[in-house]
């Protein structure tokens, strides 16, 4: 079977840093060449919480879109998203792009529209994958970072996922 290049967004404002490591973890586990973007921290869009940890993810997997859908939300679901009691948003991980493929899928639409809506999501995905032409705008996403006018803050922020920091250090600001 051939394997699909994905971006996935994923993103936590409650115990960010345990709930975006299992995450990745649990992505680890089924996708193949994974690749992880800077985390950032960006100031809630569209909801009243606490500050989010944010990142992009770029890896090769065989299954299909169906699939890769279900099995991200079993991996929401392991770290609280869908319990009754939650606050916040434990984990949240959104499939940006599956390959080439556009169009809705079951309700999934692709591209995903937050790439051109939210920082927190280009950013990362423009770090990832700055050559990456997005079809629905025809520019590469560099481009569209370099040009968006998004009003939102965010930064980049120090974090760690086995062993390794994912966040340049040169990205950092000094404390």
């Amino acid at each position: 079977m051939s394997l699909t290049r994905v971006f996935l967004g994923l993103g936590s404002n409650v115990e960010r840093e345990k709930h975006l490591c299992a995450g990745l973890d649990a992505l680890a586990g089924f996708l193949q060449g994974m690749n992880c973007s800077a985390v950032f921290e960006s100031q809630p869009v569209g909801i009243k919480s606490g500050p989010f940890f944010n990142l992009v993810v770029s890896a090769k997997t065989d299954l299909p879109l169906a699939e890769l859908s279900r099995r991200l939300k079993l991996i929401e679901a392991d770290n609280g998203r869908y319990a009754l009691d939650r606050k916040g948003l434990p984990l949240d991980i959104d499939v940006l792009f599956y390959g080439d493929l556009e169009g809705n899928f079951d309700g999934l639409i692709l591209p995903r529209a937050e790439i051109l809506k939210n920082a927190f999501v280009l950013w990362p995905l423009s770090l990832i994958a700055p050559d990456k032409v997005h079809s629905g705008v025809g520019k590469t996403l560099a481009q569209i970072w370099e040009e968006a006018q998004i009003d939102q803050v965010l930064a980049p922020a120090a974090f760690e996922w086995r062993g390794e920091q994912l966040t340049p250090a040169g990205m950092l600001l000094p404390l």
